[in-house]
């Protein structure tokens, strides 16, 4: 019996390198959609088409820009993204976080954060594939791109002042953050990974919206990696469109963030998603609210945005005592009596908006030690929004990213406009200044 099944195994062996040499075809002609076809009949051929090597996209954002801001950029290149991959199998590399304006702890190094720490990757991906750079070096053996693309203004400006979407590689207009080493690749920044290093340089002289990109990125590089640094300097395809929300849908924060505002909601503000309206779906895309079917948290949630913003008289902040007047108006309108406040304002500011509310109750969120070590500035941040998002009443501060995304996330979770899309009026500005634009949001 184990001879017969010796006999066997030889047989099979021997047919099967029979079938490889002579009847198994390899076409590199494929359609690169196929990777195996069976034909009909007893003959079986195996097509195989060419390997579609993975190409990467990375950007970056001009070092003054903050933290919402740079929210708003991953948007338009997501979307980017979303196209290139109807050509290819395009992944985006995130950028680490680090080293903004608003981030001041001083006791943390702020650099070379995941955007793990901040949002839910798994949620990303639902959209459009995204890995972090430290899977990037992972991937590819090595801290290297093979092409910097730095974008930029055009330096006449709008050609007889028309305004028309065009690009071209030029000149850099002014000296490149990049050096040429004597190695001859190109050391810079990099999100604070030393090692890190590019190939080649251009600079692109770009006017449009960020799909101008990728004919580019298609037609003119074979480059598997391209790193498009200023990404700011490209707009939305259509802003507030489908494509708009659902990008900015998978842009779920990190649930230990979630996790820690909900905590601080039940504990201080009497707010939990079941009693609130605002229990959320494992996926975003299963999730789709009727404007007015949140109610929100018994309490009134405010951003109000000082320091630069006050600093530079900024027309759009009011004094501490007309914010607190303002908020007392709100209050009293939807019988609230518990205020939390998102602010970037020193103690002693925090105090006196206190003493002005002193008929109410006013929160804010002070960090932990263990909080702040672990999730940053920005993880605080968040929390804040988290926080902000979920009251019944917000109110914001004017042409503030802050306050904008805090819009967003209301419509998403199903709040009433009218309940979102408040802000403080400022101190040189009248009673009934002008409101926030509603983007509504879109579902198809």
């Amino acid at each position: 019996m184990a001879a017969h099944r010796r006999f066997v195994v030889c047989v099979v062996l021997v047919l099967c390198s029979h079938c490889l040499k002579t009847e198994c075809s390899l076409d590199t002609e494929a359609d690169l959609s196929d990777d195996i076809v069976f034909q009909s009949g007893s003959h079986q051929t195996l097509k195989v088409g060419p390997a579609i090597p993975r190409r990467y996209l990375l950007y970056h954002v001009n070092h003054g820009e903050g933290f919402n801001l740079r929210r708003d950029v991953y948007m338009r290149i997501a979307n980017l993204v979303q196209r290139l991959q109807q050509d290819g199998d395009w992944v985006l590399v995130l950028p680490p976080w680090g080293r903004l304006y608003h981030w001041r702890t001083r006791s943390l190094e702020q650099i070379r954060i995941p955007w793990a720490t901040f949002f839910d990757v798994e949620s990303l991906n639902r959209y459009i594939p995204v890995i972090e750079f430290e899977d990037f070096i992972k991937e590819t053996g090595q801290a290297a791109i093979d092409q910097i693309l730095y974008l930029q203004a055009y330096k006449e400006g709008w050609t007889n002042g028309k305004w028309e979407e065009k690009i071209d590689e030029r000149e850099c207009i002014e000296p490149p953050a990049y050096r040429l080493d004597e190695a001859g690749v190109f050391r810079g920044w990099f999100w604070g990974y030393p090692d890190a290093y590019a190939k080649a340089f251009k600079c692109l002289s770009v006017q449009g919206m960020a799909r101008i990109l990728a004919p580019v990125l298609l037609n003119n590089f074979t480059a598997r990696s391209v790193f498009v640094d200023r990404g700011e300097k490209v707009m939305h395809d259509r802003f507030g469109d489908v494509s708009y929300w659902t990008v900015r849908r998978s842009m779920r924060f990190a649930k230990h963030l979630r996790d820690i505002g909900d905590e601080f909601r039940e504990s201080k503000l009497e707010s939990t998603d079941e009693k609130d309206k605002t229990v959320m779906t494992d996926n975003w895309r299963d999730m789709e609210r009727k404007p007015g079917s949140a109610i929100g948290g018994p309490y009134l949630a405010a951003h109000l945005r000082r320091e630069d913003f006050a600093r530079n008289n900024r027309k759009e902040v009011p004094t501490l005592e007309r914010a607190a007047d303002q908020i007392k108006v709100a209050l009293k309108k939807y019988k609230l009596e518990k205020v939390f406040v998102a602010t970037d304002a020193p103690k002693h500011e925090i105090e006196e908006l206190r003493r002005h509310l002193q008929d109410y109750q006013v929160y804010n969120y002070v960090p932990p030690k263990g909080v702040l070590e672990n999730f940053k500035d920005g993880g605080v941040a968040i929390i804040d929004q988290w926080i902000c998002a979920h009251a019944r009443y917000f109110i914001g501060t004017g042409v503030s990213t802050f306050s904008f995304r805090i819009h967003e996330e209301r419509q998403i979770l199903g709040f009433d406009t009218k309940m979102t899309y408040n802000r403080f009026c400022g101190h040189s500005e009248p009673e009934d200044c002008e409101q926030p634009s509603v983007w509504k949001i879109v579902y198809h």
